[in-house]
């Protein structure tokens, strides 16, 4: 009896999911239920495929009736509100159609360009045969041919995407912004200046770039952290000095200025994003805000590695489709880690010796999570977990033996967003500004004893935008120094900033392999830009060493 009636439970169980599951995708099919974030992990651009059509669909937001969705039969829709549910009453979307390139036959017609806005085909661009120039909603001309020989490949448009702000850019390659501007929307006022972005031909591959010391021994890493872009041009937070520019002050075009200034200057080896790259409150299209930082590196050829901080999530991407992105952008190091542990985002970069295979650095990056997830005994922030602790010992182990065959030295650092309760130790030595208070876990699970336990130099944060100190931790027993624990400091005008004057900045490291030393310092926004600030030695001959200045002459 016993069996039977746990057997028909398990069949009523059963249905119940299956109607519940057709119910969610009937009602998801005709009113869109399922989060954006849902769909948007839905494949979007399939290879093989060409765009034969596009179109704008514009629809109350009011009438709940309204599915905004043309034919799905032939239509596919580009899943981001063209308003970005910002329309009081409107809402639109990009939709398009799809077809096999291995289907389409002499009569099929295929986009082989995009524009925006005022264009007369009689007058405007010259037009080859079997091309024509087609108008579509929202100022959207799209130009299209009927030719299909193998040479036409690279011209027909194969994927379509929408970018937001009168500053997007698209640092996808083969992938460009179609040309004169914003869609015209019905409700400017409403309009976060949607701009279509097109691929041609088949999607562009890219290997991950594998970073090597310098003929001279040398390797740079730039940390920038903090950079709080927004979908738009972002509203400046606490501007310092508050009277630059007359005044006025848009956030990510200055934060960006400032970061590209200084690539340029310093010319790393590589970039460390350590978080709070997307200031999810004001990003509602959290591609548009990466893809801002993105575009200087890739532009430069620099890799880069990034990891996440507390608001880079908060928005409509979760971390997961976030660092799937980034894995997918070229010269990123980026990755998303082992998806049995705590986190996205816990993995290592090795850099090469320049002569050879060999590993001279390795990196270290973690993800320290956002919110405590037991306010009432824990306030503030999340902690690094357990099973991240153990992954990095593993981890460590495993290099270690790998590295033990080399006869230089190999030198260890890792990166975090939020600092370890050990940084505000009233015991550490202090090279910089301690302006507010350390926002560090309340629980501590000691990884910073695992840090020193497996030789890591130093470990450096973002998360606390003012501080920008770098603080040596002593053996308790010898009073030896065993780990510098620095601060980048905030670097973008989206985020709080400006107490006691405070510069926008960014932290540098140069490894010198020759001599085993590791020197820092930090660049400012503003005031002595083109110096070298609070410049110092953390570790020479390899070894973790207390504050020392630096012998070098102060300049960029």
């Amino acid at each position: 009896m016993m069996t039977r009636r746990i057997v028909r439970t398990g069949i009523q169980l059963a249905g119940l999911v299956i109607v519940v599951f057709l119910l969610v995708f009937f009602l998801d099919n005709r009113y869109r239920v399922l989060p954006q974030s849902v769909h948007s992990h839905l494949p979007l651009h399939h290879e093989g495929l060409v765009i034969t059509d596009l179109t704008v669909q514009t629809c109350s937001s009011l009438n709940p009736l309204s599915k905004c969705m043309l034919d799905q039969k032939k239509w596919h829709r580009v899943e981001k509100d063209l308003y970005l549910g910002s329309g009081w009453v409107k809402k639109a979307y990009v939709h398009i159609k799809r077809k096999r390139e291995d289907e389409l036959t002499a009569d099929h017609k295929v986009i082989v360009d995009v524009r925006i806005g005022k264009l007369d085909p009689a007058t405007g661009e010259k037009e080859e045969a079997a091309e024509k120039w087609e108008s579509r909603p929202a100022g959207i001309w799209i130009k299209t041919s009927l030719k299909r020989h193998a040479s036409d490949s690279k011209k027909a448009v194969t994927a379509v995407d929408i970018l937001f702000g009168a500053d997007a850019v698209e640092p996808r390659p083969g992938w460009e912004l179609v040309k004169n501007g914003a869609l015209h929307l019905e409700s400017a006022k409403d309009s976060r200046d949607p701009r279509i972005s097109i691929r041609r031909g088949p999607p562009n591959r890219h290997e991950k770039p594998i970073p090597k010391i310098r003929k001279d021994g040398k390797f740079k890493i730039m940390q920038i952290s903090d950079l709080h872009l927004s979908t738009g041009l972002g509203v400046c937070r606490d501007p310092e000095p508050k009277g630059a520019n007359g005044g006025h002050c848009d956030a990510d075009p200055r934060t960006l200025e400032f970061v590209e200034r200084v690539l340029d200057e310093e010319k790393p080896d590589l970039v460390v994003l350590s978080g709070d790259q997307v200031n999810g409150g004001t990003a509602p299209d959290v591609q548009s805000a990466m893809f801002k930082i993105i575009e200087p590196l890739a532009e430069r050829k620099i890799p880069y590695a990034a990891i996440f901080g507390n608001h880079d999530d908060e928005g409509t991407l979760s971390r997961a489709a976030q660092m799937s992105l980034y894995e997918s952008l070229p010269y990123s190091l980026s990755e998303a880690g082992p998806n049995t542990i705590d986190g996205v985002g816990n993995y290592y970069v090795e850099v090469q010796a320049h002569s050879s295979k060999h590993s001279a650095l390795t990196l270290y990056l973690l993800d320290t999570h956002s919110y405590s997830p037991d306010e009432a005994h824990y306030r503030g922030y999340d902690w690094l977990k357990p099973n991240q602790i153990s992954w990095f010992k593993a981890t460590a182990d495993s290099l270690k033996d790998a590295h033990s065959h080399y006869t230089h030295k190999h030198l260890n650092m890792a990166f975090i967003h939020i600092p370890l309760p050990e940084y505000a130790s009233p015991d550490n030595d202090r090279v910089g500004n301690f302006t507010e208070p350390a926002t560090s876990p309340a629980f501590n699970t000691h990884f910073k004893d695992a840090l020193v336990e497996y030789d890591v130099k130093f470990v450096s944060c973002g998360h606390d935008h003012v501080n920008d100190f770098c603080g040596l931790s002593k053996d308790p027993t010898t009073g030896e120094p065993e780990l510098w624990m620095c601060y980048a400091g905030g670097s973008g005008f989206g985020g709080y900033g400006g107490y006691n004057q405070f510069h926008r900045r960014l932290r540098v490291f140069e490894v010198d392999t020759n001599q085993a030393r590791i020197s820092t310092w930090k660049r400012l926004e503003y005031g002595d830009i083109g110096k070298r600030l609070d410049e110092q030695i953390i570790v020479d001959s390899g070894r973790v060493v207390p504050i020392q200045t630096s012998n070098q002459e102060e300049g960029a």
